[in-house]
């Protein structure tokens, strides 16, 4: 494939963002955008020094075009269930920010589909993966510098943003759940660790608050506890509407090293692990050049560019990585590791914790499928 023909719908804060990676990315053709709004679109169109003769009125208009290889769904969320299944259904790759979908049935299409169709490769956008930071905590786990790890908690509380068009974020049926619109993050993050040491998540047991600052509609604070096959706990508090800054509090726990990233400290502090493996058990602040030389513990000093996932600003996320990603997996015609069928068990826990939430008691996991579509057949 010379080049890769790409598709958008959807050129808000975040189509708009991938956009300009995907122009900065040799071998890929914008074939169109679609958006609601046209002259938003058209003012991406021209801010990126695209044509607005790329304006799509009509989704189908879109995937019918034969230039078209892949599509990036970063609509609002109640969209994007069908408009990654009709982009599926037309033989085309997809990019999907999350949640993947806002409705069960939705959901287990897509995996259907992905299934249905091996040559079609899938992306749900858990960004937080490809930060600097969790690329070495998953490397540090692979090499046993945790040892087996027994307790594990991964936050995420960020106000999302509802000012002008983005209010449509109070709605509860354009929005789906707290967990997908932004907590599920955390929940990507913390799974894909464990999975470094061949652990799934067997349990979930989850609570949530009407507490607002802001008028949702739905719970915006949740608290879960998660159990894992190798007998360790996960723990996430997330809350979409309050906070004071971007929360993405870790704090990992193994038999033989640990560590804590710690978003609310000035940076210098931010992270701090032991190992006994590397550090002797002592302590070690890898972010602070003067200490780890003062210590005599340089080996351990990390980068000074070292991303971490607080930053709070999407131009700031590793937006660049997550397109190459998915497109280097187009190219190679390999899965992605975050497509519908891979990343299922973090959706999956998502739908698990609403359900736990409504009904008071822990639901197990895997997800019991006619359980589930039974609860969420009963909400609609």
């Amino acid at each position: 494939m010379s080049s890769i023909g790409i598709g958008l719908v959807g050129a808000g804060w975040m189509g708009a963002t991938l956009l300009k990676r995907l122009t900065e990315q040799e071998g890929v053709s914008i074939v169109g955008v679609h958006q609601r709004r046209r002259d938003r679109a058209v003012e991406v169109l021209t801010d990126l020094g695209l044509s607005e003769g790329l304006y799509f009125d009509d989704y189908e208009s879109l995937l019918s075009s034969p230039d078209l290889d892949a599509v990036f769904v970063c609509s609002t969320n109640e969209a994007h269930g069908l408009q990654a299944i009709a982009a599926l259904k037309a033989g085309k790759h997809v990019f999907c920010e999350k949640p993947c979908a806002t409705r069960y049935d939705e959901f287990l299409q897509q995996i259907e589909l992905e299934k249905a169709n091996p040559g079609l490769v899938t992306f749900v956008d858990y960004l937080m993966n490809f930060d600097a930071l969790e690329n070495r905590i998953r490397r540090m786990t692979s090499e046993g510098l945790f040892g087996t790890i027994t307790q594990i908690q991964v936050n995420y509380r960020h106000p999302i943003n509802i000012a002008d068009d983005k209010v449509w974020k109070l709605s509860g049926e354009r929005m789906g759940d707290a967990i997908g619109m932004g907590i599920i993050h955390s929940l990507s993050v913390m799974l894909n660790i464990m999975a470094e040491q061949g652990a799934t998540p067997v349990r979930v047991y989850a609570t949530s608050s009407m507490v607002h600052r802001r008028d949702f509609d739905i719970p915006a604070i949740w608290n879960l506890h998660i159990e894992f096959s190798n007998g360790a706990a996960g723990l996430c508090f997330g809350n979409v509407d309050q906070a004071n800054g971007y929360d993405a509090y870790h704090n990992i726990h193994g038999t033989k090293g640990g560590l804590i990233f710690d978003s609310q400290l000035d940076r210098p502090q931010k992270v701090r692990f032991w190992s006994e493996k590397s550090t002797e058990g002592r302590w070690v602040y890898p972010l602070d050049a003067s200490r780890c030389e003062a210590e005599g513990l340089e080996a351990h000093q990390w980068p000074a560019d070292t991303s971490t996932p607080d930053s709070g600003d999407v131009m700031k996320h590793q937006t660049g990585e997550c397109v190459a990603h998915f497109l280097e997996c187009i190219r190679k015609g390999e899965q992605s590791f975050l497509s519908f069928s891979n990343s299922a068990a973090v959706a999956d826990l998502g739908w698990a914790a609403q359900i736990s939430a409504k009904e008071g008691v822990p639901v197990d996991l895997p997800l019991d499928e006619s359980r589930a579509r039974e609860f969420f057949e009963r909400r609609e």
